[in-house]
């Protein structure tokens, strides 16, 4: 399966890195046909211009080769902390200028008048990997869990991709090596159920 892991985090020292190379490592294993991009080491560009907001189309090589790869993409796996409740902005410029319309999304006429797309992605499933420093419970009754909405209704439900995992880890701060040893062990199991051996 082609699946495309998308990191944003500036840190390579990071447990998000850490998340990342795990990722990377099991689907590699499992015999994937994996294109991972740092964004933070590609120099990423996340601010969308006028003329490519108008044009639907950009004449930036590696906004192309983004958009061709999430288009062909047989599975998805974003890869990020959390945080103000949010992607880092240059994970939310890789959403406004890749998950574009028609690339990952279009509107018919009917479609159009009630708000409701025609999802184009491929994927069979996404899964979203985040840390975050704040306790579950405080994030559950205070704010609401808002990267769950954002990842899971706004992007990959209005795109087509139904079948959606996100998993946080969390509180990082705090956390021993035992902990995030066991964390790193849910990543594996994760990618393992939904992007299992080839042969398998």
């Amino acid at each position: 399966m082609r699946i495309s892991v998308i990191l944003g985090h500036p840190n390579k020292k990071s447990f998000v890195y850490a998340i990342a190379e795990t990722t990377v490592n099991v689907l590699n294993k499992n015999g994937h046909d994996v294109r991972f991009h740092d964004l933070f080491e590609e120099n990423f560009d996340p601010v969308i211009t006028g003329k490519e907001l108008v044009e639907d189309d950009s004449s930036d090589p590696l906004i192309r080769k983004h958009c061709m790869e999430i288009q062909e993409a047989e599975g998805i796996i974003i890869i990020h902390p959390n945080w103000w409740g949010q992607p880092p902005a240059i994970l939310k410029g890789w959403i406004d200028r890749i998950m574009r319309p028609g690339i990952a999304y279009t509107f018919d006429q009917e479609s159009l008048e009630d708000g409701i797309p025609q999802g184009l992605l491929k994927a069979g499933a996404a899964v979203v990997f985040n840390t975050s420093n704040t306790p579950l419970k405080r994030e559950l009754e205070v704010f609401g869990d808002p990267l769950e909405t954002i990842w899971k209704n706004c992007v990959f439900d209005f795109c087509g991709v139904k079948n959606f995992y996100r998993k946080n880890f969390g509180v990082v701060s705090k956390s021993t090596p035992e902990e995030r040893q066991s964390w790193l062990n849910q990543v594996e199991t994760a990618i393992n159920q939904y992007f299992p051996r080839k042969y398998e």
